[in-house]
């Protein structure tokens, strides 16, 4: 596409992003009326919302419009299918300054749209306006399809706490961008476009996980909201969770223990879950922790004790070892 997001006006380059979507059979009325209309089979609607700044999680240097598209669908997906439930369609919320290229916002809906795909999803609608910076708001619906939603709350002393997906990559690939490099390219690519395991979440509902999250903030803190919400404390094993050999090359590259990417670095959003620990888990999950009765001890702990290192992200704190960008 040539031009800018001002000379193409509102009106085309809603016509313009509307043109590039497919749809689910899931949706019966998408983009182009007042509202979408997605069906709701279990009668329950789980719903999230997220917004991507730019400068703040995303940069324009760093990553192109598709992988902040991919990126943007990605976390919000992924907090669906943590809840036990299968997304279903996605809604954009879209600030541009005018003088944007017009192809950016573009090959944006390229990336959403691909991403909803993987995960069997949709764009059904949104809203364009104009701004001073680039800003993706992203609302994702989902399904539970009979199944109780799995919270935060449910954890068990007893329980085992297992992990599916990657942990880790996204922060390792932040701090190679960080340095000027683009390589090893699996962890770049991991931090420009994560891969939730979509499909686990659905599917650890489905053997009775207790309570579940994906990872955004860090596993560290992700567990601490789980541990908090439950009312009881977890230890991560660390001699359980995986650490690449290519992973640790970059930490020895820019002096980094690779654990700490792994315990606190936020955006992979693999999903961590505790199970009873009889359920028989398939070989996805890895076991990488327990859960236990309260102590003095903080909420989450590593191999019995407090982890003192920086870490996790809080948007109105200090960024710590997170892949956020900016």
């Amino acid at each position: 596409m040539k031009g800018t997001v001002g000379e193409l006006g509102e009106f085309g380059l809603i016509r313009e992003l509307t043109s590039r979507l497919t749809m689910t059979p899931a949706v019966r009325i998408g983009p182009g009326d007042d509202a979408a209309v997605v069906t709701a089979p279990d009668r329950r609607v789980v719903a999230s919302t997220d917004i991507l700044l730019e400068g703040r999680h995303f940069r324009r240097d760093w990553s192109t419009a598709y992988d902040v598209g991919r990126k943007a669908a990605a976390q919000n997906l992924a907090d669906i299918a943590a809840m036990g439930a299968v997304p279903t369609a996605i809604l954009l919320g879209l600030v541009v300054p005018a003088e944007l290229p017009a192809a950016w916002p573009a090959e944006l809906m390229d990336g959403l749209r691909d991403e909803c795909q993987v995960a069997g999803a949709a764009v059904v609608g949104g809203d364009v306006v104009r701004g001073d910076t680039v800003m993706v708001s992203i609302t994702a619906l989902g399904d539970l399809r009979n199944h109780e939603p799995v919270t935060r709350a449910g954890a068990q002393p007893g329980d085992v706490v297992a992990v599916t997906g990657w942990l880790g990559w996204s922060a390792a690939g932040y701090a190679v961008l960080s340095r000027g490099f683009r390589s090893p390219r699996a962890f770049v690519e991991a931090h420009r476009r994560p891969e939730p395991p979509y499909h686990a979440g659905p599917a650890a509902a489905g053997l009775g996980a207790t309570a579940m999250t994906d990872v955004s903030d860090g596993l560290i803190a992700d567990l601490g909201h789980i541990a908090e919400a439950s009312k009881v404390r977890i230890d991560v094993a660390s001699g359980k969770v995986d650490i690449p050999s290519q992973m640790n090359d970059i930490g020895q590259a820019v002096g980094v223990d690779p654990l700490q990417w792994v315990l606190t670095g936020g955006e992979d959003h693999a999903i961590v879950a505790t199970f009873p620990s009889d359920v028989k888990l398939p070989a996805r999950w890895k076991v990488i922790g327990e859960v236990l009765h309260p102590s003095a001890l903080p909420r989450v702990t590593v191999d019995g004790a407090p982890w003192t290192h920086k870490g996790g992200w809080d948007h109105f704190g200090e960024a710590g070892g997170g892949g956020i960008e900016g």
